[in-house]
């Protein structure tokens, strides 16, 4: 795979995604720019100032946060970061002014009946590091800022400075790259709010596990390891990870998620697609496209091609096994090829929704966050969960 390759795909899903929140009945919020953040140096890789969207909760959400970290990869060097800066992931300047809210950020009760009414946030990603990237200095021919753990703690700051201090309940999670933000930062999101709140995480394909590429190289694991040394994210990432691992090691969740102590709840497709379409078969591995029907639509993969599936199904398993069964830990692990749950309203709560144990996502989060029950389901293997919302990509050029 080239090194832009996972930005394209990532950009092509951004786009897919944004297009899935848009529905009639979507809560349509406007842009918050932290101008007071650029001064501190904690902007977007082009310079611009960082961002979110906020949904002031009301009645007994009052009191309530949810703060969602925007998907959309990373850039692991000056020339990819140098494309990104061009785009919305790259800078403020490119974001449209107003976002749909749906899925679990929506504002309706038969939408998402637990978190509704809460103050909601959208933050927006634009540094390209899963927010933990820090270099001070700024090379004057490509003026790129590696600044995203400074753009986190400056949003954090302007939320607690709107109320989030008061927070009764908080909820961090994410999609993708965010739902990664939420894990690598969950314990440092908890230390920020008030001692007697109830503050958990939430990952949403997320969990991105080690694994070698169809043609035995480890790819992606290269390529975290490039985002760390470009960002210089290794002082923010867990000291608990870093003191044994190389840094780039600590960007797969499975060597940071056994030290949170912050409750955490995993969802994520064990058959996650863009995983299967960027770890598992990234172009570089499949030259002469064997796996292209495969990895567009998991009903293509011929008898040869389901057992690998399967295998990276049993590692993804065995990657997520290593956080313990922590009685505060959540599991929603369903056999769908999908990626991104939490987010479109058709897979997070609806008629049609995607179940185990005959619960909704949304329910199993719910009942999760506020101790109504515990929640730690693993499906079985595909193809027997027709509750399903299989991706069928049509996006060759982006394979």
């Amino acid at each position: 795979m080239a090194n832009g390759s996972l930005c394209s795909v990532w950009w092509c899903c951004a786009v897919a995604c944004a297009a899935a929140l848009v529905t009639v009945d979507a809560l349509l919020v406007d842009i918050t720019y932290v101008e007071s953040a650029v001064a501190r140096g904690a902007v977007c890789l082009d310079g611009s100032a960082p961002a979110y969207h906020l949904a002031r909760g009301s009645g007994s959400g009052a009191n309530s946060w949810l703060v969602h970290f925007e998907g959309g990869g990373w850039c692991n060097n000056v020339t990819t970061c140098l494309q990104r800066k061009r785009t919305r992931l790259g800078s403020s300047k490119e974001m449209v002014t107003q976002i749909a809210f749906s899925g679990i950020l929506s504002d309706r009760p038969d939408y998402s009946p637990d978190f509704y009414n809460w103050n909601k946030v959208k933050v927006r990603y634009c540094d390209g590091s899963s927010f933990t990237g820090d270099v001070e200095q700024v090379d004057p021919t490509t003026k790129l800022y590696y600044r995203g753990a400074r753009i986190w703690q400056a949003v954090m700051e302007d939320l607690l400075a709107k109320g989030m201090d008061k927070a009764q309940n908080a909820l961090i999670s994410g999609c993708s790259a965010g739902g990664l933000t939420s894990i690598l930062h969950c314990d440092r999101f908890h230390e920020l709010l008030p001692a007697g709140a109830r503050v958990k995480c939430l990952s949403d394909a997320g969990f991105f596990i080690n694994e070698k590429d169809v043609a035995g190289v480890g790819y992606i694991a290269a390529f975290f390891n490039d985002v760390v040394t470009t960002h210089g994210s290794a002082k923010n990432l867990p000291s608990s990870c870093t003191s044994s691992l190389p840094p780039g090691m600590c960007f797969f969740p499975q060597n940071e998620v056994k030290q949170i102590q912050t409750p955490l709840f995993i969802l994520n497709a064990a058959y996650d697609s863009w995983q299967v379409r960027n770890i598992l078969v990234p172009g570089i591995a499949d030259r002469r496209g064997t796996w292209h029907s495969c990895k567009h639509d998991i009903d293509q993969c011929s008898a040869d091609q389901l057992p690998v599936l399967q295998g990276f199904r049993d590692d993804f398993l065995k990657a997520v096994a290593e956080q313990g069964n922590s009685a505060t830990r959540g599991l929603f692990i369903n056999s769908c090829f999908v990626h991104c749950q939490s987010e479109s309203q058709e897979l997070w709560f609806s008629s049609d929704s995607p179940m185990l144990g005959n619960t909704t996502i949304a329910n199993a989060v719910g009942d999760w966050f506020f101790d109504r029950s515990p929640f730690q389901k693993i499906d079985c293997p595909y193809p027997c969960d027709s509750t399903c919302h299989n991706r069928i990509y049509d996006d060759p050029s982006h394979a």
